[in-house]
């Protein structure tokens, strides 16, 4: 039951940018956790869906149902595709219906100890907001940090806490539900049989309320035992004795193993070693989590049973470590590069045997988790590591099988249904469930319209695993010869043009989404191709042939503002900002794609006054004042760095930092009009050889002040100063004498050397922004904290999201993509801001001051901006005037620029050109234009079709004849189009050109669509 064209026309007008039909989309919207082999992927079908829908709220799901009924449109809702059970995957066609915007809490009772919340809510968000009211989540799954409560219903989960709690579905008091009908209905009791492990076959969740507890701390132990006889002796003594512990998991050998294998972090593409790293023995180890409150009750017992099982307590490291980590179950996918899954439920007295005779029959790199249950059941998560690019990942697919064979054997059944086991139904909800849904679905929703296929469906996939059962003695042989490479990272061949190391993350990723919500680019636009899940999901469609690159991919990459959130989050700790780095500079710099129009306006500035906007090099240094010159000398230890935005823009802020070093009594050199741009815009926007030729310069100049510590105003400046030049100089064997510094972590050493004190009270409440260059980028968190702490009558405060999981404000790549998304960005930021109680927010980053202040004043929001260093240097009483006059002025050029070099801004330009470019063609094809143009209308019509099949194709070849002759009515259009300053418009006639000689035949294809039917418009005489 797919979308028809006329009805997609018809929803687009009712959803608006909520709905997307987008081809590329679908693509990444086809696909949860779970990988297929290549030989099963037919069974599976065609699980691309016709479209993606976003619900905001319970009223939007009625309306969607009634409107998927009556134009007989399947519908599968979607949470966060933590799964891999192929649950959310379409098989028929139809609308995935993303919960991702319905995610309020509509309430926490705390007497009742309820929380009721939308299906979308995720669970670690919705931990912090019980936290601040005392209370705490009874239970969660392993996929806390991105999965929703919705999903975990749908699915039927078990997890952490399951040992005192159960299922979610045992601590779940009701749950709203949208039928296929368009009626509400209120679940409760039984008749949550009807929505729990269910899939979204019976409706669309909208909402659910259910059991939290009172928050306690939280006493963790950690045992290691040799066999799994040993283990599964000690896990039956706990349930025989009913000890009152909230949580038991636990981990095989090969997964200590491989934990203990996992390569360092790579920060900005460099292994950091961890020299307190923690190692794991390699034996099965159990954690047991209980509240305070039981503490020793549970101790007695769990030691007594530790000493008659042979288990041994693990040091508080150990401990520490496993709890902290406990979110990530598949990390040593990132050594695989890919994951066979086989998840099941046994009964705690088979453990040992289950266990034994699972790793036994699998004679490949097999890691197992488990959970216990207060039903007496262990829930088994096993993962085989393999590699789903060879032949051989075929065969070894059918270990699964065994998993699931050897648990069946034991009194055991599969985790869940979802898509691939509909077979076994009953096995996982019991018969009378099932007659009960499959009643429900035949008298309520007979047209299989909510998520087709599942649970008790009928599948080929099901069929297929169902009748592999009968073989599984013959799989197994063939799935144990199946042999892959010994887990490990090792890199791929440059395929596509990826490099190896880009490809081996794109497989490894694990698609689990924890970097998902808080990546600004997904929050911003709402779509998960703009996540980093998304972005890997692409390049592994370009590697595997589906895709080929494109200028939108190009852009997609290029939006991201390089927060580094995404490194923060992935559970796999992939370096994923350094990739999409590395990928921008081979797409733009390597392969002729362009970077956004308005960087190659910079690009032209920079070579030719040494900055990014517009100004003369002559004026860089004019901020420059006399208390300011005292400070410098010709040569110092210490040079003063000012940048861009400081230099022309922001003259508070360069002003401010250069006095506060004085009254320091730091010295220091300065490069004066010999400064230029440090270059992170050329590096960040793809075009690495402008960066080679800023980078020579800067560090050749800055030798000649003798300095060793370079003092920035700008994090940006001082990442490449501190990490990009230093690399380039490796790189071109280039001495690199320096050290950078940020101007709050100089201060910060003086004050801790009580050697700078501010004396004024500045009367305020202040909270502060941490800047991702300088934050993430490079762990500067404590100097500019010390230094506010330092201002007398800061009142400083935190914002929720601090240090090192900051967001971002939205500046600057997505800023030049798309300024109205980065205002959303940055407007999100001012209220976590605002919702501290602050009356300022204050930055160390000229840049982001810039973004701060424009979502501020777009949304009007009732806070200050203002730069650390002013903020300080109004603590010692001085009177700087403030540039948020200059910075508007400044912005509203740049802003213009921007939108005038979209492609339909560049469409409108050249519209407004049509008599300048039809005087600038060759003769032949001007005179047909003016034949067409002075046509009877009768006869215009079929040589303006002509002209439009031809007229693409002619362009690029045209244009580059045309350019100079058309110039000047561009400069003239752009000039009345975006008001410039002086020193802007006396350059726009050596920029632009250059500019246009760069983008034009790049963006043409991009650009004609708009064009050609306001040329259309033209000849038919509608001016």
């Amino acid at each position: 039951m797919a979308v028809q064209k006329e009805k997609m026309e018809e929803m687009k007008t009712f959803w608006g940018n909520r709905i997307s039909f987008d081809r590329l989309e679908r693509k990444i919207y086809a696909r949860d956790m779970g990988v297929m082999p290549s030989m099963v992927k037919p069974l599976v079908g065609n699980p691309i869906p016709d479209g993606i829908v976003q619900p905001v709220s319970e009223e939007e799901l009625v309306h969607l149902v009634n409107d998927a009924r009556e134009a007989k449109i399947n519908l599968i809702p979607r949470g966060k595709a933590t799964s891999g059970y192929g649950g959310i995957l379409p098989v028929e066609g139809g609308l995935v219906v993303e919960f991702n915007q319905m995610k309020k809490i509509i309430e926490i009772n705390e007497d009742n100890r309820t929380v009721t919340a939308q299906a979308g809510v995720v669970w670690n968000e919705l931990e912090y907001h019980l936290n601040q009211k005392g209370l705490t989540l009874a239970l969660y799954p392993t996929s806390a940090p991105s999965s929703t409560v919705g999903g975990w219903l749908a699915m039927g989960g078990s997890g952490f806490g399951s040992y005192e709690f159960g299922t979610f579905r045992d601590i779940v008091e009701s749950a709203r539900l949208v039928q296929i009908d368009g009626s509400i209905v209120t679940l409760t009791g039984k008749d949550l049989d009807l929505v729990s492990d269910c899939n979204g076959i019976t409706g669309l969740i909208s909402q659910i309320t259910f059991r939290v507890k009172k928050q306690r701390f939280m006493t963790i132990r950690t045992f290691a035992f040799d066999t799994p006889q040993d283990l599964g002796q000690f896990v039956k003594g706990i349930y025989d004795r009913k000890v009152p512990i909230w949580s038991m998991s636990f981990i095989n050998p090969e997964a200590a193993r491989l934990k203990n294998r996992l390569p360092y972090h790579l920060h900005h593409g460099t292994p950091v070693v961890d020299k307190k790293r923690t190692y794991l023995p390699e034996k099965y180890i159990i954690m047991l989590s209980c509240t305070v409150d039981r503490c020793d009750i549970v101790a007695e017992d769990v030691m007594e049973l530790a000493g008659k099982t042979n288990g041994v307590a693990l040091d508080d490291a150990i401990t520490a470590h496993e709890w902290e980590t406990r979110f990530e179950p598949v990390r040593a996918k990132r050594m695989a590069p890919s994951l066979i899954p086989g998840e099941v439920i046994i009964p705690v007295d088979n453990m040992a045997e289950v266990i034994e005779v699972i790793e036994n029959n699998i004679n490949h790199s097999f890691i197992l988790e488990g959970f216990g249950t207060n039903r007496r059941e262990l829930v088994l998560l096993g993962f085989i590591l393999h590699d789903e690019r060879t032949f051989n990942f075929n065969l070894a697919y059918g270990l699964a099988i065994t998993i699931l064979k050897t648990a069946q054997k034991y009194g055991g059944r599969p985790y869940a249904t979802g898509l691939y086991f509909t077979g076994f139904a009953e096995e996982v909800l019991g018969k009378e469930r099932v007659e009960r849904l499959r009643e429900y679905k035949k008298n309520n929703d007979p047209q299989e319209i909510m998520n087709p296929g599942k649970v008790i469906g009928s599948s080929l996939i099901s069929s297929g695993i169902s009748l592999a059962g009968t073989f599984e003695p013959l799989l197994r042989v063939f799935g144990n010869l199946a042999k892959s490479k010994p887990p490990g990272e090792k890199l791929f061949v440059n395929k596509k043009g990826i490099p190896e190391d880009v490809a081996w993350y794109a497989y490894a990723c694990s698609q689990c989404g924890y970097c998902v919500d808080h990546c600004d680019q997904y929050y911003g636009r709402g779509w998960e191709s703009q996540s980093p899940r998304g972005k890997w999901t692409y390049i592994k469609l370009v590697l595997e042939g589906e895709e080929e690159f494109d200028q939108r991919a190009v852009n997609t990459l290029l939006s991201c503002t390089t927060c580094e959130m995404c490194n923060r989050t992935c559970q796999l700790d992939l370096p994923n900002e350094s990739s999409w780095l590395k990928m921008r500079g081979l797409l733009i710099d390597g392969r002729g794609f362009h970077t956004f129009p308005p960087f190659e306006i910079m690009v032209n500035t920079l070579r030719n006054e040494g900055n990014i906007w517009g100004g003369y090099a002559k004026n860089r240094s004019d901020w420059v004042t006399e208390d300011v010159r005292k400070a410098i000398t010709e040569k110092s230890d210490y040079a003063f760095f000012a940048g861009c935005t400081a230099s022309y823009v922001e003259n508070d802020v360069a002003l401010s930092a250069s006095l506060l070093l004085k009254e320091a009594g730091i010295e220091f050199a300065y490069l004066g009009n010999e400064e230029q741009c440090c270059g992170i815009p050329m590096l960040v926007s793809g075009r690495w050889e402008v960066f080679d030729e800023i980078a020579a310069k800067n560090i050749e100049n800055m030798k000649k002040t003798g300095a060793k510590t370079i003092v920035t105003t700008c994090p940006a400046c001082w990442l490449v100063w501190d990490v990009y030049y230093r690399k380039w100089a490796r790189e071109h064997k280039v001495d690199f004498p320096f050290k950078a510094k940020h101007y709050a972590d100089v201060l910060a050493e003086k004050i801790e050397a009580g050697e700078f004190t501010i004396p004024n009270d500045i009367g305020r409440k202040v909270t502060y922004h941490d800047p991702c260059h300088m934050g993430r980028a490079g762990h500067c968190y404590e100097g500019p904290r010390t230094l506010i702490n330092a201002i007398p009558g800061s009142n400083f405060r935190e914002m929720r999201f601090n240090q090192e999981d900051a967001h971002c404000c939205g500046s600057v790549l997505s800023l030049i993509a798309d300024p109205d998304i980065a205002a959303e960005i940055g407007a999100m930021r001012v209220q976590e801001a605002i919702d501290t109680g602050a009356d300022t927010l204050i930055t160390a980053c000229p840049c982001c001051r810039v973004q701060l202040k424009l979502s501020r004043d777009i949304k009007q929001m009732p806070i200050q901006i203002r730069d650390l260093a002013t903020l300080a240097a109004e603590g010692f009483g001085y009177q700087i005037p403030e540039s948020d006059a200059v910075m508007d002025e400044k912005w509203a050029v740049f802003d213009r620029m921007i939108r005038t070099m979209t492609p339909w801004g560049m469409a409108d330009l050249m519209a407004e050109m049509i008599p300048d470019m039809i005087e600038a063609m060759p003769d032949m094809y001007k005179g047909m234009m003016k034949m067409i143009i002075a046509s009877p209308d009768m006869a215009k019509e079929p040589m303006i079709t002509m002209m439009k099949g031809v007229m693409p194709s002619l362009f690029p070849s045209l244009l580059p004849d045309m350019m100079p002759k058309i110039m000047p009515k561009m400069l003239e259009i752009v000039g009345e189009a975006i008001p410039m300053p002086q020193y802007l418009e006396e350059q726009m006639p050596q920029l632009m050109p250059k500019a246009m000689e760069v983008l034009m035949p790049k963006m043409l294809d991009e650009i004609i669509p708009y064009f050609m039917p306001k040329m259309v418009d033209y000849l038919r005489g509608m001016k």
